[in-house]
């Protein structure tokens, strides 16, 4: 079994041990937004670690969006490439926990579409692409069968 390592971020790693000590009672919105979030675990693609990672809470039917924004970074967040080398997750929306599998969305017609159920779920995200010339990758979470 792989080990966990907390984020090196506090604030993460605070909100993290929150969601899950709580059962996902707390910690489930974005500091101080009261915008809903969700946590992703996945595998460090370099460390082969456990990784765990709150993100907005963007749906879309059974499936979530998760967008690689890191605040209109130049760079994509360490979760995405994590991600692009293995999209198997689990994810927890608050007491739910799901076997999910990723794929990146290349798709011009369904990303537009799945951007803009993000913009609508945390409208900061229409900023933060404009803040940086990277497009912002786009992931959508599938249940697992």
């Amino acid at each position: 079994m792989p080990q966990y390592i907390p984020s090196p971020h506090d604030w993460v790693r605070e909100q993290v041990e929150l969601y899950e000590s709580s059962g996902g009672t707390k910690g489930t919105t974005l500091r101080d937004t009261g915008l809903p979030v969700v946590l992703v675990t996945h595998i460090g693609n370099r460390t082969g670690a456990i990784r765990k990672t709150p993100l907005m809470r963007v749906k879309d039917g059974n499936n979530y969006v998760l967008v690689g924004s890191q605040g209109g970074a130049p760079k994509d967040p360490v979760w995405v490439h994590n991600l692009r080398a293995d999209p198997q997750i689990e994810l927890r929306d608050e007491t739910a926990v799901r076997s999910m599998r990723v794929r990146e969305v290349e798709d011009e017609a369904e990303r537009n579409r799945l951007w803009e159920l993000a913009i609508a779920a945390y409208p900061p995200y229409a900023e933060y692409q404009e803040r940086t010339t990277r497009r912002i990758p786009i992931f959508l979470a599938e249940p697992r069968d």
